[in-house]
């Protein structure tokens, strides 16, 4: 069986993630404990009983990270693990970098942190938005977008699957894309419940900031090759992986081209760590024939051993 291992981002956190896991395997609460080092507050507390925090961007970023890399750690503990390669949605790409012993955990999570303050703060609360487009055509959703640019910064930002297109930018640019794409033939608009409108070009200047942060880390090239997210490629050096990341913050997740770049890899499954199921569900609409599988409690540990082994 060849496979990929992809970790999701920001929107797959939920209260009381991962306690099914923490039950069974230890090392759950040790991630949790070297995250709640690093940011000097009791993540897995928070994790399991407060979701208004949990929700806090500043706080979902780290949370995220270490319930990826702790679900990758139970799995990579029992089995092992020889996927073709690794990738994370957005905030995911950092726990693919983790993984793959390309970035220290520790220092991981504490450049999370600063990404998601940096974010936050780059934009005036209640002024931008996200939207999730639904039945249209990659194409369309950009021309409107473009169209829709006269009344502020609006951009097609994650190109999830055919048919599903997040857009992100200034509110008012955001809502009305949102019923020009209605009327022209979008299933269903969804602006999401999100503060900070990501990989758009308000970010720029956050990105800007981030770089100083991302210079400071030493990265190397991991054991796992890692796709990015800005053009599904790989990187060939160290400064290529830390230009990408910088990138990632105001540009697109080409999540979509990533797929199908694993594919052409000879990928066949695969097999999501972390919260929920949302790249799982995202793999069977880019292409029928992979398969995946979410790793999420200890159930699916077992049934993912058994199909691997």
């Amino acid at each position: 069986m060849k496979y990929a291992i992809v970790f999701p981002g920001q929107g797959s956190q939920s209260l009381g993630m991962l306690s099914d896991l923490s039950s069974n395997f230890s090392i759950v609460k040790d991630i949790f404990s070297e995250a709640s080092d690093a940011l000097d507050l009791d993540l897995w507390k928070l994790v399991q009983e407060d979701e208004d925090a949990l929700n806090q961007t500043k706080n979902t970023q780290p949370a995220m990270l270490a319930a990826g890399y702790a679900t990758y750690k139970v799995l990579s503990n029992e089995v092992d693990l020889s996927p073709i390669c690794m990738a994370g949605h957005s905030l995911g790409e950092y726990t693919a970098l983790v993984a793959a012993k390309s970035l220290n955990y520790f220092e991981a999570v504490k450049l999370v942190r600063k990404r998601a303050e940096l974010m936050q703060s780059a934009v005036p609360s209640g002024t931008g938005a996200m939207a999730a487009i639904l039945g249209l055509e990659d194409e369309k959703v950009i021309e409107i977008c473009t169209q829709s640019k006269i009344l502020g910064v609006v951009e097609a930002v994650n190109f999830n699957s055919p048919g599903q297109v997040v857009i992100a930018g200034e509110k008012d640019a955001v809502n009305n894309a949102c019923e020009v794409m209605k009327n022209v033939g979008a299933k269903r608009t969804l602006v999401l419940p999100v503060s900070v409108p990501s990989h758009c070009s308000l970010m720029n200047n956050a990105a800007q900031e981030f770089s100083y942060s991302v210079d400071a880390v030493n990265f190397k090239m991991g054991e796992a090759n890692v796709l990015h997210n800005v053009d599904a490629s790989y990187a060939d050096d160290v400064n290529e992986i830390k230009l990408k990341l910088v990138e990632q913050l105001c540009k697109p997740v080409l999540w979509t081209l990533s797929v199908q770049k694993m594919k052409e890899s000879g990928v066949e499954k695969l097999i999501e760590l972390g919260p929920g199921k949302v790249l799982a569900r995202l793999t069977k609409r880019i292409d029928k024939s992979l398969s995946s599988l979410a790793v999420i409690d200890t159930a699916t540990v077992q049934s993912t051993i058994e199909e691997i082994s």
